[in-house]
């Protein structure tokens, strides 16, 4: 017995769910190991204060890319060859990120100002670090944050330092695009049911992919079922 709509509808879901899931872990693992081995940033992680959150981001970048990329191989070998153990392992991998994406999400709501307050050091120590040494893997993550919050540098889209890495402006833009440090700290503080919101949200669509999956492991399970059923009662 085949797969039905629901179950083929399933399969493809979660196939394309994985691919784009892989696809992120990748890109989050590769920044991380670029920064982490890089010949201009390896010195940071020598335990120093003044790299301390740098050092913090770039392990958790390489720690959360990697667990994501093995998600995804469980997700995406267990869809693609209908097999419900890489199916179940990927299933309990994706309730645990669900689960801590929902902590997170709350924790980042209850101490709003003081994850502000830490990423905001993370990026002055990004931004330093850049300026004093120029690395490529610097400037990819000064980008990630310039296009994502829309803002530029210590002083905004008039920073020379950085100015390549920031969003293209129009005239009267790069008077008013504004600072970043002020930027991040805003944003948990002024718009943390905003930030809890993205959590949870993100939360939601594994939980989606988390539904899929199990639909997906009964329609295998009658599957197989009635392949052996069948031939010991014929009609």
């Amino acid at each position: 017995m085949a797969l039905d709509g629901c179950g083929q509808l399933c399969k493809c879901i979660l196939i394309l769910f994985n691919i784009l899931f892989a696809l992120v872990g990748f890109a989050m693992l590769g920044l991380g190991l670029w920064l982490r081995f890089s010949s201009e940033t390896r010195g940071f992680f020598n335990i120093d204060l003044n790299t301390q959150q740098f050092v913090i981001g770039v392990s958790v970048l390489i720690a959360l890319g990697a667990v994501i990329l093995l998600v995804a191989v469980f997700g995406d070998y267990g869809a693609c060859n209908e097999n419900r153990t890489a199916l179940g392992v990927f299933s309990c991998l994706l309730a645990i990120l669900a689960g801590l994406e929902i902590g997170a999400g709350v924790f980042a709501y209850m101490r709003s100002d003081e994850v502000g307050e830490q990423l905001a050091k993370f990026y002055l120590t990004v931004y330093a670090q850049y300026v004093d040494k120029g690395d490529p893997g610097l400037a990819v993550t000064l980008s990630m944050f310039h296009n994502v919050l829309h803002c530029c540098g210590l002083i905004g889209a008039l920073d020379p330092l950085v100015k390549k890495t920031c969003p293209d402006t129009g005239f009267l833009e790069t008077f008013t695009l504004p600072a970043c440090p002020t930027v991040i700290v805003n944003l948990f503080e002024s718009n943390a049911p905003l930030v809890m919101g993205l959590f949870l949200g993100t939360a939601a669509l594994l939980i989606t992919a988390l539904v899929c999956c199990s639909i997906l492991m009964k329609q295998i399970k009658r599957s197989h079922l009635s392949l052996f059923v069948l031939p010991l009662f014929p009609l």
